[in-house]
């Protein structure tokens, strides 16, 4: 009777729910402060997290480099005299306490700092290039010698020529083929002997302002039933400043279908042909086409 008493008041007793810790969805950033991703042994770097999408003070900072967790909570991390073996990948995450436990953003994808034990470097903004932009790179000498000259190569071929100290070039209008390896060379002279270094190759990338659109086809039963596919223009738009917006065109069988849209994507008729969108931005005058991709059966092929 006992044992029947004491499951009728288990039974009876509400349940406990251990509520789930909350998660957000949003994702730190870390950026390098200054922009110097690649610094002499012995000199200093700062890096920044920050929680763009929510600006609250009272998050707490974790931060990595590669996958070990280093012990840091402020928003801010630096390297001190900096050693070799310190060079890696740096990221954060943001964490909030909450009645039900501590919160966590999305990691932050990692920005990559070299710590350099040669005679010379060449910095390059972590940040590609753009098309038409100009891109400004440093030739560093370790404790900033006077130089007769600097070279820069690209994929090892030369590519400009400075005499005296000049330790800024400058590619103005890039364009694709400015993308590659990139290194310098400082020559100076002491007691009237020449000295020369030649830094350690960096990867300058470049992208275009509009690349070129990719069309993808979406059919599933509810599009079935309603006899219609949908259709998405995937593109990438880079720009610096002032973006101006993109106008989307969808086309079958080289016939626009309905307005264009400031949106990539549209819901439209299922018909089988061959299908393809047009990416414009007028303010810049520029214009992509996708290829063409068929669906259904198309008649003669």
């Amino acid at each position: 009777m006992d044992t029947v008493a004491s499951l009728l008041v288990l039974l009876i007793l509400p349940q406990l729910v251990v509520p789930e810790v909350p998660t957000v969805s949003f994702r730190a950033v870390v950026e390098i402060v200054g922009d110097n991703s690649r610094i002499f042994t012995g000199e200093s770097v700062r890096l920044r997290c920050s929680i763009p999408e929510d600006s609250r003070s009272d998050w707490k900072y974790l931060w990595f480099r590669g996958g070990q967790q280093i012990l840091q909570s402020d928003g801010e991390f630096s390297l001190w005299n900096a050693k070799v073996q310190q060079s890696g990948k740096f990221s954060c995450q943001g964490v909030r306490d909450t009645v039900v436990g501590n919160m966590h953003t999305v990691r932050s994808l990692p920005v990559e700092i070299n710590v350099d034990g040669g005679w010379a470097i060449l910095q390059v903004s972590p940040h590609p290039g753009i098309v038409g932009d100009t891109l400004n790179m440093t030739c560093r000498i370790r404790g900033d010698r006077p130089a007769n000259n600097m070279i820069l190569y690209r994929d090892g071929v030369e590519v400009i020529r400075q005499n005296g100290n000049k330790s800024h070039f400058y590619l103005t209008n890039l364009t694709l083929e400015d993308q590659g390896m990139y290194s310098c060379r400082a020559s100076w002279e002491i007691r009237r002997r020449t000295h020369s270094v030649v830094s350690v190759a960096n990867y300058v990338q470049i992208l275009e302002v509009l690349s070129q659109p990719v069309l993808e086809i979406v059919v599933d039963n509810d599009l079935k039933r309603l006899n219609k596919i949908k259709l998405l223009c995937h593109v990438e738009y880079n720009t610096r400043a002032f973006a101006p917006p993109i106008h989307y065109y969808f086309y079958r069988d080289n016939n626009q279908l309905g307005t264009a849209t400031s949106e990539g994507r549209d819901l439209v008729r299922r018909a089988p042909g061959l299908y393809s969108c047009k990416v414009k931005v007028p303010e810049l005058g520029l214009l992509r086409w996708s290829e063409a991709k068929s669906f259904g059966q198309i008649a003669g092929t």
